[in-house]
């Protein structure tokens, strides 16, 4: 059985996907870019990118009882590797539970709205 999650504190799907579906006791969070929901607008340096990435991960997360110290893997799309050590800088901050989720990251030719970071989880919630 699969459960649709949705959060006011993310941005909403722009498509014809979920922002994430809770499947058992797992939860696939879409990729999230960096939108401020509350302006519609997105920072302009990566590591400002990656805090809202994240913060709507978070709240998409929350929505489910889950929190960041749920998610066993992580998939970082950048539109550059040159930014992948601010990017990890601020990831890291996240990520404090002693185990960090497993994880990919590569640089993409584009991403949605001109975006330099985009990231998607999945978390284990029981």
């Amino acid at each position: 059985m699969k459960t649709e999650l949705k959060s006011s504190c993310a941005p909403g799907a722009i498509g014809p996907y979920s922002q994430a579906v809770k499947a058992g006791n797992f939860i696939f969070v879409s990729g999230q870019l960096p939108i401020d929901v509350k302006t519609g607008v997105m920072p302009e340096d990566i590591q400002s990118q990656t805090k809202q990435s994240l913060e709507n991960i978070k709240a998409i997360l929350a929505e489910a009882g889950a929190t960041m110290d749920n998610v066993v893997k992580s998939t970082v799309y950048l539109a550059d590797m040159s930014l992948f050590g601010p990017m990890n800088e601020v990831y890291g901050e996240f990520f404090k539970g002693g185990i960090f989720p497993a994880r990919a990251c590569f640089a993409v030719k584009e991403l949605p709205k001109k975006a330099l970071i985009e990231i998607e989880v999945i978390a284990f919630h029981a």
